[in-house]
């Protein structure tokens, strides 16, 4: 198998809609709906934002984007970016390609000059907290649609 080729294609790009609606899915089994969180394609323009599909052999299997945010009264701060739609399809599981995606995000993210990832992610995807905490990302305050629901779990890593 060849290594994972990251390209970034823009959120609205068929492959990373594609599995955008696939992470939807998954939200759908383990917590009953879909994410509610705005999402709009030019969320993820550069430079206030980057998208990007993990590819394998030619074929879409792993995805996630971050798009910039500004201080706000939910403590978020000026120079954040928030990470969205991190997604690995169950076909390519296994395999660090989360982990992959991650560390490149973070590094455009630094490079276009923000200055800590923050995500919200949910007590029912602990694959992705123990990733995220392996990582070096804490718990921060609760943010965005979901703050005041139990299962949400918020987390920030500064960039350096």
């Amino acid at each position: 198998m060849s290594p994972l080729e990251i390209r970034t294609t823009g959120y609205g790009h068929p492959d990373a809609a594609g599995l955008a609606a696939e992470v939807q899915q998954e939200y759908v089994r383990r917590y009953g709906d879909i994410d509610q969180t705005s999402m709009h394609e030019d969320h993820f323009d550069p430079p206030y934002g980057l998208f990007v599909v993990g590819y394998l052999d030619g074929e879409a299997v792993a995805c996630g984007g971050w798009r910039a945010k500004e201080a706000d009264r939910d403590g978020l701060r000026d120079g954040d970016a928030e990470l969205k739609r991190m997604y690995v399809a169950e076909r390519a599981r296994g395999r660090g390609l989360a982990r992959a995606v991650l560390r490149h995000l973070e590094a455009t993210a630094l490079a276009a000059g923000r200055t800590r990832l923050v995500l919200e992610t949910g007590t029912e995807q602990p694959e992705a907290i123990a990733l995220y905490g392996s990582e070096g990302y804490l718990p921060i305050t609760k943010f965005g649609y979901y703050k005041d629901s139990p299962q949400s779990v918020c987390m920030g890593k500064p960039l350096v």
